[in-house]
């Protein structure tokens, strides 16, 4: 058995660090030892920070974003095109195409995909509430950006057939296939075969 050379304070900091993705028990402990080196300009703040988050953090009533208001940021910026909607997964999707800055549009979050497998079905993703969104009459578009899995395809699927039939209301999905900068050598076969059924004229 190992012998512990800290207090249980810092071996709960250790524990709670390796939760986070990303971490595991020794990044924790490299990230533990860190920020306890660097107590007041790191470990205090940050501490403060989580503080106020956990206080202060909401899910946004009409998208499902995590904010600190409710609506989110997101939902009540004036300049965004409502009339767009871009349907992702989880959060952290909607975070990354924020990051490309692709397009100005408003969001929908799912909170996971279907899996019948994990006993994960309609009711327990925000699927009603995107149903809902679009059945006002304001949205001309819907973007369907899952990601391209088995569960991502079925959500996809699903969506689909619950907003097909609305008037003026398009449904369209990411495109799949080569990604920029990629060399067709080192890609999967799938990604190939994706690629060439989505090929477009030029």
């Amino acid at each position: 058995m190992a012998k512990r050379v800290t207090g249980p304070e810092i071996e709960k900091l250790i524990q709670l660090l390796a939760k986070v993705p990303g971490l595991g028990p020794r990044s924790a402990r490299r990230a533990a030892l860190h920020l306890i080196k660097k107590k007041d300009q790191l470990l205090g703040p940050l501490g403060h920070a989580m503080g106020e988050a956990y206080d202060k953090v909401k899910i946004c009533s009409c998208c499902g974003n995590v904010d600190t208001i409710d609506p989110c940021t997101v939902c009540t910026d004036d300049r965004r095109d409502q009339s767009m909607i871009i349907v992702v997964e989880d959060v952290s999707d909607l975070w990354a195409l924020e990051r490309a800055g692709a397009m100005n549009a408003a969001y929908h979050v799912l909170g996971g995909t279907l899996s019948p497998l994990d006993g994960v079905g309609p009711d327990d993703l925000n699927i009603k509430g995107l149903i809902e969104r679009v059945a006002k009459g304001s949205v001309r578009e819907v973007i369907i950006a899952v990601n391209a899995t088995v569960e991502g395809q079925t959500t996809a699927h699903y969506i689909t057939d619950h907003l097909t039939g609305l008037e003026g209301v398009k449904i369209t999905r990411l495109a799949h296939g080569v990604p920029v900068g990629g060399e067709l050598d080192y890609l999967d076969e799938g990604t190939l075969s994706a690629a060439l059924r989505a090929r477009t004229a030029i």
